[in-house]
């Protein structure tokens, strides 16, 4: 089904963004590890809106663990963690049963289930699911922590305000740290005002705005992954487009590194502190979709919030005429910023899975 993923550690993701609750639930978790429900909290309070610019939709979010879980480590059985919907006004979509909004999956989904699909805040398809999904990530990425994987991202672009970008072969713990530990993550703090502004303004002219993120992954052992269907670059851009708004995604040089040579784009081998390393890293830790040792460092594009108060054409496809449309309601005016630990927890869950099927 298209809400799972996995395959030793397998998610499903459950519930709509106007629905009672929704949640996820984990299978085939190690037993015996620690699940802290703070560190839980702290992950997903970082996809919470914030600031004028942000939805006014305001969910406690608060994590009801219904199994998988004894006297604080996991058991073996499946692990569930639901999310009751607290602040949800589903009579704000009304008018959009028969009138798809631009760029949203309203048409799509409406002919995929004939009609039957929950388009209130466009149901399983909102982001709003994004929220179990981080719950799924926390726990992922703890666990990987205790085996010395760290995952952190940035913003690496809001419109065209660019982002230092990381240091592909020395990225400290520190910085990935820094970076969790912040609201509006950047590696050059001087930035957010100027972000943050161009943001205002789009939200002021009813509009919006997209942008992408960098994540990194360290410590990730070498030899992990397969070629062809199931590398780690496959996997990881499988779960990556779980989060709605994702157009695109890269790893180490990407897209630019098409307009390199090889001499310039090739990874050089060094010894490094006895250990085999390589000089650059425009492979993104990643060769023949096998982990090489290296950081594993991608980059994600986020279109802009189709939700937007710009007047826009569309066709009421129960008359079958062409009419107009003007989105009101609690939007958000960019993504980017409650998108960045939606990144970083479909790395974990990917690279978690990937490395309890290594191992096992």
């Amino acid at each position: 089904m298209s809400s799972e993923f996995g395959k030793a550690v397998k998610i499903s993701i459950f519930g709509e963004s106007h629905a009672a609750a929704l949640g996820v639930v984990i299978d085939g978790l190690p037993a015996g590890e620690s699940v802290d429900i703070e560190s839980i909290k702290a992950f997903i309070s970082r996809r919470s809106p914030s600031g004028d610019y942000s939805t006014s939709r305001r969910e406690s979010d608060e994590p009801e663990i219904l199994s998988g879980v004894f006297r604080g480590k996991t058991c073996g059985s499946p692990l569930c963690i639901m999310f009751r919907n607290t602040d949800a006004r589903p009579d704000d979509y009304s008018d959009f049963e028969h009138v798809p909004r631009p760029s949203h999956a309203d048409y799509t989904a409406h002919v995929r289930y004939g009609g039957f699909n929950d388009f209130r805040g466009a149901g399983h398809l909102s982001g709003r699911l994004t929220l179990p999904l981080c719950a799924a990530g926390a726990i992922c990425r703890d666990i990987l922590s205790r085996r010395g994987v760290n995952i952190g991202a940035h913003i690496a672009s809001i419109s065209d305000v660019n982002d230092e970008k990381f240091n592909s072969t020395d990225i400290s713990e520190e910085v990935l740290g820094s970076l969790r530990a912040s609201a509006f993550p950047l590696l050059n703090p001087t930035l957010e005002e100027k972000m943050r502004s161009r943001i205002s303004a789009a939200h002021s002219a009813g509009d919006s705005l997209g942008g992408t993120i960098e994540c990194a992954v360290t410590g990730f052992p070498c030899g992990v992954g397969s070629p062809l269907f199931d590398g780690i670059e496959n996997r990881i851009a499988s779960a990556v487009f779980a989060v709605p708004s994702v157009k695109g995604i890269e790893f180490g040089s990407g897209f630019a590194g098409s307009a390199l040579t090889g001499s310039e784009n090739n990874d050089a081998f060094l010894l490094h502190e006895g250990k085999i390393a390589t000089r650059t890293n425009n492979s993104g830790g990643i060769l023949g979709g096998i982990s090489d040792g290296m950081p594993i460092v991608f980059r994600v594009a986020l279109k802009p919030v189709p939700s937007i108060a710009v007047a826009q054409k569309t066709v009421d496809i129960e008359n079958l005429r062409e009419c107009e449309i003007s989105i009101k309601g609690r939007h958000d005016a960019c993504v980017v910023p409650r998108a960045v630990p939606c990144i970083e927890a479909a790395a974990a869950v990917t690279l978690l899975d990937m490395l309890i099927c290594e191992r096992n």
